[in-house]
């Protein structure tokens, strides 16, 4: 959903694109174009697509969009694809899934990033995008924002009609979009809940703000204050989730419901994990990750 949406606004506008796809929905795309619905319309549109074995294209800039737990697997086409000059913008779910991928890729430029889009694939070759939002965050740890490549991805993308931000705090800004996505997983997962469910008074609605409140204290701990004043953080994820259709869930939910691989390692367990390396007592991750494990 991601990529594919990526994909068709960069194509759209007269971007130089190339998705990488496999199985049956790498042939829908070159038989009929990459369709994509949202409330503009529905559009067929032509953009070239190779598997990841036989990809010709050497990128300026490759957008990963995989899921956290493919992202290993992503290594030797990155190594393979990428020319000296490639820079490489992940925007997965994941926190912290740039530097754990520029450790791997010492050789190449790679951006810590994350997105802000409602999209998924409902067909070969087809993505729903939902709503008008279509973000993307990235940056480096350096801080900087004058590198050109990554200064000509904000003019490419704002051009295509996606809101770019070139972050000098990208550290702060992925963990802020994580400290929302996690607690939602997690929360939705333990209740078996949709929005609906979180969207009212109770226990539902409580544990979320106790899992917001404890990503809060972890950020805190690793120097990576997310607020500027006490529950601001807690007040503006309600707000984003009170916006939600209530019949909305995250795809980590939806995966584990079909028995199929998650994101859960990266969005609650990990965060188990780093409360233990600073010393954070997180009893609410604790106690859903345990009910998750069994």
């Amino acid at each position: 959903g991601t990529g594919g949406s990526l994909a068709a606004f960069l194509a759209q506008g007269g971007k130089d694109v190339s998705l990488i796809a496999r199985g049956a929905h790498l042939e829908a795309i070159r038989r009929n174009g990459l369709v994509l619905e949202s409330r503009h319309g529905t559009f067929a549109i032509p953009v070239e697509a190779e598997d990841a074995e036989h990809c010709s294209c050497r990128p300026d800039v490759i957008l990963l969009c995989v899921k956290g737990y493919s992202l290993a697997d992503t290594v030797p086409f990155l190594r393979k694809a990428a020319g000296m000059d490639t820079v490489v913008i992940p925007v997965l779910n994941i926190y912290g899934t740039g530097r754990a991928l520029q450790a791997e890729l010492p050789e190449l430029l790679v951006t810590d990033g994350c997105i802000y889009i409602s999209a998924n694939r409902i067909a070969p070759g087809v993505i729903q995008k939902h709503g008008a939002i279509c973000r993307i965050v990235y940056g480096l740890p350096s801080h900087k924002t004058d590198h050109p490549v990554l200064q000509q991805v904000e003019t490419d993308l704002k051009n295509a009609g996606i809101d770019p931000v070139y972050s000098p705090y990208v550290e702060r800004d992925t963990l802020l979009k994580f400290a929302y996505v996690s607690p939602n997983a997690a929360c939705g997962q333990y209740y078996h809940a949709k929005a609906a469910e979180m969207q009212h008074p109770g226990e539902v609605r409580d544990s979320f703000v106790r899992l917001m409140k404890e990503v809060v204290a972890l950020a805190d701990k690793m120097g990576i204050p997310l607020e500027s004043r006490p529950g601001e953080l807690v007040e503006r994820n309600l707000r984003i989730l009170d916006a939600l259709a209530p019949t909305a869930s995250t795809s980590m939910q939806r995966d584990m419901e079909a028995g199929k691989q998650s994101e859960v390692d990266g969005l609650i367990y990990q965060v188990v994990r780093l409360a233990e390396q600073y010393g954070v007592d997180v009893p609410e991750y604790r106690k859903i990750a345990e009910a998750v494990k069994k």
